[in-house]
């Protein structure tokens, strides 16, 4: 079958941010804007000719028409083989998983994760690596590159490939097979954790919720939580994934899963409540009476990991966020194992992982995981969950009111100002970058600045250094401030305020966190004027 060359100019905005390019779906649907990408993508790699790529997304709208169109340009690249899920379903770390398992070259996961679906909704592509994991900047900077000069990409006339049934097909030289999406990860899943006791624990009568917000993790969570632990059917809610989200934000936080919250502070709420968002490598952890904020769940899933027997032996090391709490901190100075800040973002994780020097790592972003994948793993978050109350035998509450009797608590929020105006956002953080320098050793709001900066991450392992990566301000009681612009948002600037404050084990830790923060707050406002700048009284989402 003839290679079609087909002629085309370059868009000038597809860098990649933290997880790939992500526009509104109407961008992407302009003439060649999508076959573009795809193409820089590949002509950014070496070594592709006859290997396996892996394609699969969450479902959104255009991920139909999109995965269409890479299964031509990968089978005019030289690709051999394509593995993609039926339906084209993936999640994220599923994906990470069957690029693992099957030794994939590399995949494409077409999500743009807890952000809105639909026509006018958000779309994203990103590429992964032979780990699984995302590409290191190395990568996305060639793509990039190489976006701002294409002249042409490959591809083929070719009728579309039926992703509705699992089996093999041919596009020109290249084979096509259909995967079943869920299979490969739920036995991932039985290999980590131990199911006959999440089996117990529900035949028990112990009760949860999972709300999969429409997405993509509703085949996977009603597979093992309904099929193969035996939660009551009617466990998984919302469970059929839907291109618009059902019209919802596939975001599991306290704004958009506010009914969750609700039903789990009353008496007759379920034990336990969780959710994913659009991807799957997301989660939100809320037991009756005791919201879990992501921070704290990473320290309590690190503190507890060898009840599961993936983890039985213990724990190699814990890695976060930057802009996530140092609650962690806290647990591996415990354990005795080492501790790494990385910048945002789940590939900074990737080295870490790849030569065992952590374990178990996490955002603030309510995202963790583990090395059983390259990315972050909402259902393993949950199953973890429901592994360690198996065996503790103790409500959430009780188990996080233990953790903080041992480990201190660390107050932490985190406030979005979305769509921002760029232009002021970006001089919003320039002008407080100016004032870094003068204000260590200033008393603010009766707190004493211990050190100002603006992060720089040296990898441990590969050498390389990543700078720019948020403003911290930090206290000398423990407290900080951190400032940054997301890479996730599609539209204007995402402002993102972190603020920290540790109460130590015999401190209080009953407080309002908001209540807590206030002296931060205040300080935060004094120093980069948010209000006159955004023109923004309020947060957008608080968390």
């Amino acid at each position: 079958m003839t290679i079609q060359t087909i002629k085309t100019t370059p868009y000038a905005d597809q860098k990649p941010g933290t997880s790939g390019l992500r526009k509104r779906v109407p961008v992407f649907q302009q003439p060649n804007y999508l076959e573009n990408f795809i193409q820089s993508i590949f002509d950014s790699l070496e070594g592709l000719g006859g290997k396996t790529l892996v394609i699969g997304g969450d479902g959104r709208f255009y991920n139909d028409v999109a995965i269409q169109k890479a299964i031509r340009i990968a089978a005019a690249n030289g690709f051999g083989k394509v593995l993609v899920g039926q339906g084209g379903l993936l999640s994220t770390p599923a994906a990470s998983n069957i690029i693992r398992h099957y030794k994939a070259f590399g995949g494409l996961v077409l999500s743009a994760s807890h952000n809105p679906g639909g026509p006018e909704g958000d779309f994203g592509i990103k590429y992964n690596v032979s780990n699984g994991g995302p590409a290191p900047e190395k990568i996305t900077d060639a793509i990039f590159a190489r976006s701002k000069v294409i002249d042409s990409y490959k591809t083929l006339d070719t009728p579309d490939i039926d992703l509705s049934k699992i089996g093999t097909q041919k596009v020109g030289d290249m084979v096509v097979e259909v995967i079943d999406p869920v299979a490969d990860y739920a036995a991932l899943m039985q290999t980590l954790f131990d199911f006959d006791a999440i089996r117990g624990l529900f035949a028990s009568g112990f009760t949860m919720t999972f709300d999969s917000l429409h997405a993509v993790t509703g085949p996977y969570a009603k597979a093992i939580l309904e099929g193969i632990l035996g939660a009551p059917a009617g466990t998984v809610k919302n469970g059929v994934p839907s291109p618009s989200f059902n019209d919802g934000h596939p975001d599991p936080n306290l704004v958009y899963c506010k009914d969750m919250y609700d039903l789990l502070m009353t008496p007759q709420g379920p034990d336990f409540g969780a959710a994913s968002d659009g991807d799957g490598d997301r989660n939100l952890i809320i037991g009756k009476n005791r919201f879990v904020t992501p921070s704290d769940s990473l320290a309590l899933l690190a503190a507890n990991a060898h009840l599961a027997p993936g983890y039985k032996a213990g724990i190699a090391g814990i890695a976060r966020s930057m802009p996530t709490s140092a609650a962690a901190d806290r647990v591996a100075e415990k354990l005795g194992i080492e501790m790494h800040e990385t910048p945002t973002g789940w590939k900074f994780f990737g080295n870490l992982l790849d030569v065992g020097r952590v374990t178990i790592c996490g955002e603030e972003s309510a995202g963790t995981g583990s090395n059983h994948v390259r990315e972050k793993d909402g259902l393993w978050a949950v199953l973890l969950w429901l592994n360690i109350l198996a065996v503790r035998k103790q409500s959430v509450d009780a188990i996080v009111r233990e953790h903080w009797a041992t480990y201190g608590r660390n107050y932490y929020t985190r406030h979005d100002y979305e769509e921002v105006d760029s232009a002021a956002a970006n001089a919003l953080v320039d002008d407080l970058r100016g004032q870094l320098a003068a204000l260590p050793g200033q008393v603010l709001n009766g707190l004493e600045v211990a050190y100002a900066d603006d992060f720089t991450y040296h990898d441990p392992v590969d050498g390389s250094t990543s700078a720019k990566q948020g403003i911290r301000i930090g206290f000398k009681d423990g407290s900080r401030i951190v400032l940054r612009l997301s890479g996730t948002g599609t539209v204007g600037a995402t402002l993102r305020v972190y603020l920290e404050r540790y109460e130590p084990a015999d401190g209080q830790h009953d407080l309002d966190t908001q209540d807590a923060l206030a002296p931060l707050i205040g300080i935060t406002e004094n120093l980069a004027a948010i209000k006159g700048r955004t023109g923004r009284n309020e947060p957008s989402v608080i968390t």
